[in-house]
């Protein structure tokens, strides 16, 4: 693991993005509430912000972090079709979330797939990528 107790603590942000493309009938049946699951939003949101406090568990030499907030936004867009994905995770630490963000889109994406994988097999997971970065030595990045 790369040493950071040099590094100043300042509050450092990371938000990232990805997509779930399914048929316009799947998509349809998460935003009724009818996927025989359950509430498949409600459930991805949960695990992306769940995944997100255990980066450190599942991503070798990441360094367990005390998060001061996760969030994650999924939006139904009937012009893909799918959901948006984005999480946003922001910690005041020696080190960045960016591992975090996109740790809880990846989880998110999955399990809006496992949810409704019986109705549809072929949906794609694309497009997984950090949007933003804010704090930190090096400053600010925006894709």
């Amino acid at each position: 693991m790369v040493d950071v107790s040099d590094k100043a603590a300042t509050e450092r942000l990371a938000v990232a993005e990805g997509r779930v493309i399914m048929e316009k009938a799947t998509l349809d049946l998460i935003v009724s509430g009818n996927a025989k699951k359950g509430d498949v939003l409600g459930t991805a949101r949960i695990a992306g912000i769940m995944a997100a406090k255990r980066t450190s568990e599942l991503i070798p030499l990441c360094h367990p972090l005390a998060l001061s907030k996760v969030t994650v936004d999924i939006e139904p867009d009937t012009k893909l079709p799918g959901c948006i994905v984005r999480a946003s995770v922001k910690v005041t630490g020696p080190t960045g979330v960016e591992m975090e963000a996109l740790t809880a889109v990846s989880v998110a994406c999955l399990t809006i797939y496992d949810m409704i994988k019986a109705v549809e097999r072929g949906v794609r997971i694309e497009g997984i990528h950090l949007i933003e970065k804010l704090g930190g030595k090096s400053g600010h990045y925006r894709a």
